[in-house]
C-alpha cells in the first residue's frame, strides 16, 4: 500500500479511531463489558495521549485513518512499565505489514520514553495479534500486571528491553 504514513494522533482523528476500535472489537466478538469498548478514553484519544510518557499513533492513507496503536504508563504498576494500548487495524489492512510497523513505532517510542518493559493484554481469539507480538519479542505471562480494568482480556504478554 502506497502513500501510507504512521503519525501521532490529532484531535480531529478522535471520532475515526473510536469508530475503528469499536468496529474491530465487534468484528472479533469481544465483550463490551471488561474490555476497551467501555473505556471513556475512546471518545478523547488525542487528549488521553498528551502525557509526555504516552503516545498514540494512527495509520493514515490519503486522509483516511486505517488504524492505530499507542503506549502509556501501565496504571498501578512500576513506572518503568508501559502498556501497548488500543492497537487495532481495519480488516482490509491486516496482513500487509502495517501492524508490524505500528508495533515497532510503539516499542521505539516506549524505549525512547525511558520504559524498561512493555506489557499488553489481548483476547484469546486474537491469534494473529498474538503471533505478531511473539515475533516482536513479547512472551506470555501467567497473570495480569497493573490495573487496566480489562477483565475480559485473558492473554497477557511482556517484552523486556
Amino acid at each position: 500500500m502506497e502513500n501510507i504514513i504512521i503519525r501521532e494522533i490529532k484531535k480531529s482523528d478522535n471520532a475515526a479511531i473510536e469508530h475503528i476500535i469499536k468496529q474491530v472489537l465487534e468484528e472479533m466478538g469481544v465483550p463490551k463489558t471488561g474490555s476497551t469498548y467501555e473505556d471513556e478514553s475512546l471518545k478523547l484519544m488525542f487528549e488521553t495521549y498528551q502525557d509526555k510518557n504516552a503516545t498514540y499513533y494512527v495509520i493514515e492513507k490519503s486522509g483516511r485513518i486505517l488504524g492505530g496503536g499507542g503506549f502509556s504508563q501501565l496504571a498501578n504498576a512500576d513506572p518503568s512499565v508501559c502498556e501497548i494500548q488500543k492497537m487495532y487495524l481495519i480488516k482490509e489492512t491486516r496482513g500487509l505489514g502495517l501492524g508490524k510497523k505500528l508495533l515497532a513505532k510503539c516499542i521505539d517510542g516506549a524505549r525512547k520514553s525511558g520504559y524498561k518493559t512493555c506489557y499488553l493484554e489481548t483476547m484469546p481469539s486474537m491469534k494473529a495479534a498474538q503471533h505478531l507480538y511473539q515475533l516482536n519479542g513479547f512472551n506470555y505471562i501467567d497473570k495480569p500486571k497493573g490495573d487496566t480494568g480489562h477483565t475480559a482480556c485473558q492473554v497477557w504478554m511482556v517484552k523486556e528491553f
